[in-house]
């Protein structure tokens, strides 16, 4: 039987897509008015371009949603015990039904992004590729998985910018650099978090090899270098003294779930507050323009 269109966008997991779209569409915004206060008159307002704004939007969304669809398609043995809920577990999607449907989902993408120009299509591209690596083999890499996650996370910022090729990457690279490293971090604590779960699914993550407390070593080593360049988008004069306020806000979020890591060994709390910094960073970089 043939899956429905909700099953489809169940399997994508939109909801993620629809933050992920909307994410590299900020970077677009965050680029353009940094660009427009170096050079006003080449990028007013009146061209802002929305059209290919939308195209940036619908790639991220397309090709986030191939990632996740082939990120189940690999992970089916381990759904079928941990989530027998999810379409291809549940039977309502067929196992082949997914990959092609993943591969439909990443040229969408692909094809979107080199229609907007060579840069975001070569990003697409080799982010495409890396989300299928990923998912068949980096995945259960220790470090190496937390390390693709950032990337691909902070780079939705970078792709959003590359609108306006590498004037937009130069413009944004700085805060592509701070959301991978908190982002990274966040994801050896959510490894440590999940250590019991891991340990019986036979997966092996940095805190099953090396020990929690030195994946927390480095977690934390990571979150303090997000913190110590924090005020570089200010220095650098990328960003303005609103960001520079506000950013005060996520670092002192960053610490607390340093704080929780380190000194109360709460991988949860520290987790969530890693969340809540991240959220508060993403606020200072839009009101920083």
């Amino acid at each position: 039987m043939s899956a429905g269109v909700r099953t489809y966008l169940e399997i994508m997991r939109y909801g993620n897509c629809l933050m992920a779209g909307f994410a590299a569409v900020i970077g677009t915004l965050i680029a353009f008015n940094i660009l427009a206060s170096n050079a006003p008159s080449a990028y007013s307002p009146e061209k802002f371009p929305l059209f290919f704004s939308g195209l940036i939007f619908l790639a991220v969304f397309f090709i986030a949603g191939a990632g996740n669809t082939i990120n189940d398609y690999f992970d089916i043995r381990i759904d079928s015990i941990n989530r027998p809920e999810r379409p291809i577990p549940s039977g309502r999607i067929r196992l082949k039904e997914a990959l092609y449907f993943s591969y439909i989902l990443f040229a969408l993408g692909a094809i979107l992004a080199f229609s907007i120009n060579q840069i975001c299509g070569f990003i697409a591209l080799f982010n495409s590729l890396l989300l299928i690596f990923y998912a068949k083999t980096l995945k259960s890499t220790p470090f190496l998985g937390n390390l693709s996650i950032g990337y691909l996370t902070g780079s939705s910022f970078l792709f959003g910018a590359s609108i306006f090729g590498f004037e937009g990457l130069k413009a944004l690279f700085v805060l592509f650099l701070l959301a991978a490293l908190a982002i990274t971090a966040r994801e050896i604590v959510k490894d440590i978090e999940d250590m019991e779960g891991d340990k019986l699914e036979g997966a092996d993550t940095l805190p099953l090899r090396v020990g929690a407390k030195k994946a927390s070593y480095l977690a934390v080593l990571i979150g303090f270098l997000a913190v110590f360049l924090s005020p570089l988008p200010y220095r650098m004069s990328v960003l303005g003294i609103r960001y520079l306020y506000l950013v005060l806000l996520a670092d002192l979020g960053f610490l607390a779930a340093i704080y929780q890591i380190l000194a109360r060994n709460n991988p949860t709390k520290s987790s969530k507050m890693f969340k809540i910094a991240m959220f508060f960073a993403l606020i200072a970089f839009i009101a920083g323009v």
